[in-house]
């Protein structure tokens, strides 16, 4: 990764001895102890912005006299009490700053169905949220400090990384198990920037070297932390990366491998390729990766042992097609149950998308990881 990433790893040394440790979550994920799952819902491109007085793009003729940002928010409420989530993940776009008057207002409207619900969620940055009132600091700032939110302005002790939002989440064991203070769930989310800022190279921002300095030394304290005692584990445990814009490698893809839909013209992924995907594939944990930007993409396809997932547009201010439904994805991860009864690793990632129509229609269940072997279908 050259200089930059190599400044940026001295800083991290500080980070892997002790700053890890002063990360305090306001609430510990756990799995389910009666399921044994994990179960959480994504959210991309709401493009809030002042609620009811905001019209909505690309839906029906007779939709539109009534149609607003309320819309969306009656949508996050319908897929909360559907599928009862244990976190919420807003993968950017969460605003779209042009047409909100106060970008804190939005947001706080934005997210209200998240705070009422009293699950955890967390936020990142699309390209569109900082263009309101707020800087992109100041947007991460605000998320931060609102109430369930699990999100970090950035890592704790870590002094030199590009962007607002990068940060990890980890999901431990059954409360009584034996790895209650295991995490077998590892949930990492990042800045994938707004714009260029290098005049030579037009388009979107990408993931930069600090970035991936930072979770590459993450991925592996976790897994150092997974394999030993007490009750030390074999391997790594699976972990999920959540950012807005898609990587380049999205673009491997075409009707005939891929679960979903893709409608759009071609991948808006960066014009330079940093390499994220393959300090991903190199680090070894992460099973699936799921981003937004492009809303007429709901595809999962998988490159090299990841899943490269979109969600789908969710808001009804964001551009769409009219008659293709709003849609979430969900993803659940299962864990394996002993001979004795008791909860262990996870076993099997899976997904499916929740449709804004009359029935809240659920659609292309796939399986994005297993244990034992990989395989498509529910």
């Amino acid at each position: 990764m050259g200089a930059a990433a190599a400044a940026a790893a001295v800083v991290l040394v500080a980070f892997l001895c002790c700053g890890a440790a002063q990360v305090q979550q306001q609430r510990q994920l756990r799995f389910d102890g009666r399921r044994g799952e994990f179960r959480v819902l994504q959210v991309a491109d709401m493009h809030f912005a002042d609620g009811k007085t905001t019209p909505c793009e690309d839906v029906l003729p007779q939709q539109m006299a009534a149609c607003s940002d309320l819309n969306t928010t009656a949508f996050i409420r319908r897929v909360i009490l559907a599928e009862k989530p244990d976190l919420i993940v807003f993968t950017g776009d969460n605003i779209f700053g042009f047409d909100a008057t106060d970008a804190a207002a939005s947001m706080n409207a934005a997210f209200a169905p998240a705070v009422s619900s009293n699950i955890p969620w967390a936020a990142v940055l699309g390209n569109h949220d900082q263009e309101s009132t707020l800087s992109r600091q100041g947007v991460m700032k605000h998320i931060v400090g609102m109430k369930n939110t699990l999100s970090q302005v950035n890592p704790t002790g870590v002094h030199v990384i590009d962007g607002y939002g990068n940060y990890n989440l980890e999901v431990r064991g059954v409360q009584g198990s034996n790895l209650v203070n295991k995490s077998l769930l590892n949930l990492y989310f990042l800045d994938s920037g707004d714009y260029s800022t290098v005049p030579s190279i037009p388009g979107y921002g990408w993931i930069k070297p600090s970035q991936q300095v930072w979770f590459q030394h993450t991925s592996s304290k976790l897994k150092r932390s997974y394999t030993n005692k007490p009750h030390p584990q074999k391997g790594q445990a699976p972990g999920l990366a959540y950012f807005h814009v898609p990587l380049p490698e999205y673009s491997s893809f075409d009707s005939s491998n891929f679960t979903g839909e893709k409608l759009e013209g071609a991948i808006s992924s960066p014009t330079v390729n940093s390499g994220f995907f393959t300090t991903m594939v190199e680090s070894g944990d992460v099973k699936a990766v799921f981003t937004g930007h492009d809303h007429l993409n709901d595809f999962c396809g998988e490159l090299t042992g990841i899943h490269l997932c979109y969600a789908g547009g969710f808001g009804y201010h964001a551009y769409g097609k009219a008659g293709w439904a709003r849609r979430a994805r969900m993803v659940v991860a299962s864990l394996e149950k002993s001979d004795k009864g008791s909860w262990g690793e996870v076993k099997s990632i899976k997904t499916w998308k929740r449709l804004d129509d009359e029935h809240l229609t659920a659609i292309d269940g796939q399986v994005l990881w297993s244990k034992s072997f990989s395989r498509k279908g529910m």
